[in-house]
């Protein structure tokens, strides 16, 4: 499921653009300026952001400025009353991607939400998400915000493999097998050690647990 969060100053608008996103399959976060979004944005993972401009405290040129500036690469919908093509421009070259005005018509902006989030799911081919926690499949990475765990190839293979499929034991043939291949002299003490290695170097970790299955092999649940 995706996370969307909603930053509007106007009640009503927001509750509407709320309700309209949980009715089509989607969490929500809400924000009434740009400070609390960026309160939201540092304690959970955000898929989208649809923003107002005119707000009080940050307002949206200003959080879509400071999100660019941190490396934030989440899409981002600027929802507002100004249609001039000088706006568009500034929203644009600050880095949004895609501009609405109000009133807005929700089914449009559920349609724009659509295309956007494709664009997500593109860039995050081959990657897993739990939480804040991002395994990146291309780059080899497990991260948690700021924080990267360096976890050696078959460790991260193997964390991957386990947390592909939720709640499904994989024996220590089958792991052996697909990550050291059919070919290898490795025994299933490897994936005890391997595993082993993954639990020290994740330890803090809370939303996940890697689960021994007495004789037969290893499975995670998300917590």
């Amino acid at each position: 499921m995706f996370n969307i969060l909603v930053v509007e100053d106007d009640k009503n608008l927001k509750k509407l653009m709320v309700t309209y996103l949980k009715k089509n399959g989607y969490n929500t976060y809400e924000a009434t300026d740009g400070k609390i979004a960026l309160d939201i944005l540092d304690k959970s993972y955000i898929d989208l952001i649809i923003s107002d401009v005119m707000m009080p405290n940050i307002d949206g040129y200003e959080l879509i400025k400071e999100l660019r500036q941190a490396k934030y690469e989440i899409p981002i919908m600027l929802v507002t009353a100004k249609g001039e093509i000088a706006d568009k421009k500034t929203g644009f070259l600050l880095g949004a991607d895609d501009y609405m005005v109000k009133p807005i018509n929700m089914e449009e902006m559920l349609l724009r939400v659509k295309v956007l989030l494709k664009r997500v799911q593109s860039t995050n081919e081959k990657k897993i998400k739990i939480g804040n926690i991002i395994l990146d499949y291309k780059q080899l990475s497990v991260s948690k915000k700021d924080k990267i765990y360096n976890l050696a190839q078959k460790e991260f293979y193997l964390l991957y493999k386990l947390l592909s499929t939720p709640n499904t034991i994989f024996t220590r043939q089958e792991l052996i097998e697909e990550i050291w291949g059919l070919e290898s002299d490795s025994d299933y003490r490897t994936i005890d050690v391997h595993i082993k290695r993954i639990r020290e170097k994740m330890s803090d970790i809370e939303e996940f647990e890697i689960v021994t299955v007495r004789g037969i092999g290893y499975k995670a649940i998300i917590k």
